[in-house]
């Protein structure tokens, strides 16, 4: 992959392209000095700029039968994310398209303007048995062009028509857009909305996550999504060690005075290319303890960057792990957060009534 020789690439996560080796695609490497002659020759390099493209997909929803995740289907309404965390573990699933995990990611996206339509067709069909909808699953259905498309704010109003079951997993604080739909939906026992906060910082959010919303707008937007009478959890995801692990009781206690009942934590997982993504970000933004953070995050996943296997991916095991635990466990009592479970009603299901022009999708 790209090696960084140079000064951090201004508001994006990843500091490269990653090129995805595991596809047999030759490695390449960007030499300081030739780009500072290229640069003498043609000037700093063009800002990066955000592309969409649009996609019409036959069908939207997608089916699972990981054992380890709680939910059995999923829609992502965009590929690739705006955001850019540069933890994100979704990165490796552009390699699929010959594209970077790295870059390519956060500045070539992907939107399904189709989805809340091909939606519909899916809950018209003889026979469809509803649970509830993952949303947000891979990228973020709140991202800064959801803005302009509204495809996740046409998926709501479909689920709400049909009363069908949906949950939403974010980072941005613009899922109170949807707030009256939200609110509705929440009336039926038909939404759960689970905001990711990975820390207090707004200088260290703006280098692991630089394009999501500030930490304090996300716990600003879960208390409004209590006070709507929303079903809402707090993630506390990634917790990256010697990084972001400072915050976890401050969050904690921050969301637990707005009323929010329940939390939980993530560690770090590396994937395929996140893994040499996240090292470069941390050689650029935190060299004095890279290998720090990386030899803990070995020590968690048996000796490996990253641990692929279900259940123990999301189990980390040894003495830092364990100390995160009680530090979680002994926050949520002090802020009064028990394990508050949101049950969906997926009784309530009916069909759409499809029009002719649907029925020709």
């Amino acid at each position: 992959m790209f090696q960084v020789k140079h000064s951090p690439v201004k508001g994006r996560g990843a500091q490269s392209a990653a090129v995805p080796t595991r596809f047999g695609l030759a490695e390449r490497e960007v030499d300081g000095d030739w780009r500072d002659y290229v640069e003498t020759l043609d000037g700093p390099p063009v800002k990066l700029r955000t592309t969409v493209t649009e996609e019409r997909p036959k069908s939207i929803l997608t089916f699972n039968q990981s054992p380890d995740v709680p939910f059995d289907r999923s829609i992502n309404a965009y590929r690739g994310c705006e955001h850019g965390c540069i933890y994100c573990f979704a990165r490796p699933t552009h390699a699929y398209y010959d594209l970077s995990p790295g870059l390519d990611f956060e500045t070539k996206l992907f939107a399904k303007p189709d989805a809340a339509a091909l939606l519909r067709k899916t809950l018209a069909k003889r026979g469809y048995q509803p649970k509830p909808i993952a949303m947000g699953t891979n990228t973020d259905p709140y991202q800064p062009i959801e803005r302009d498309y509204r495809i996740t704010s046409a998926i709501l109003e479909v689920c709400l028509e049909t009363r069908h079951p949906v949950t939403i997993t974010t980072k941005s604080g613009r899922v109170l857009d949807d707030a009256d739909l939200l609110a509705a939906l929440a009336r039926e026992k038909l939404v759960a909305v689970s905001i990711s906060v990975t820390t207090l910082d707004p200088a260290l959010s703006a280098k692991l996550e630089p394009r999501c919303a500030a930490p304090a707008k996300r716990i600003a937007a879960l208390g409004k999504l209590v006070e709507l009478g929303v079903p809402v959890h707090c993630s506390i995801s990634p917790i990256i060690p010697a990084i972001t692990d400072d915050f976890i009781e401050g969050i904690i206690a921050r969301i637990g005075e707005l009323g929010v009942q329940s939390a939980n934590w993530i560690p770090l997982r590396l994937p395929h290319e996140v893994a040499p993504l996240f090292r470069e970000w941390l050689a650029v933004h935190y060299p004095d303890r890279a290998s720090k953070v990386m030899s803990i995050v070995r020590d968690m996943r048996g000796g490996r960057d990253n641990d692929p296997n279900f259940h123990s991916r999301f189990n980390p095991q040894g003495v830092w792990p364990d100390l995160i635990r009680a530090r979680f466990k002994l926050a949520c009592k002090r802020a009064g957060i028990g394990k508050a479970r949101f049950e969906l009603d997926c009784s309530q299901f009916r069909a759409p009534e499809m029009g002719e022009q649907l029925r020709l999708l």
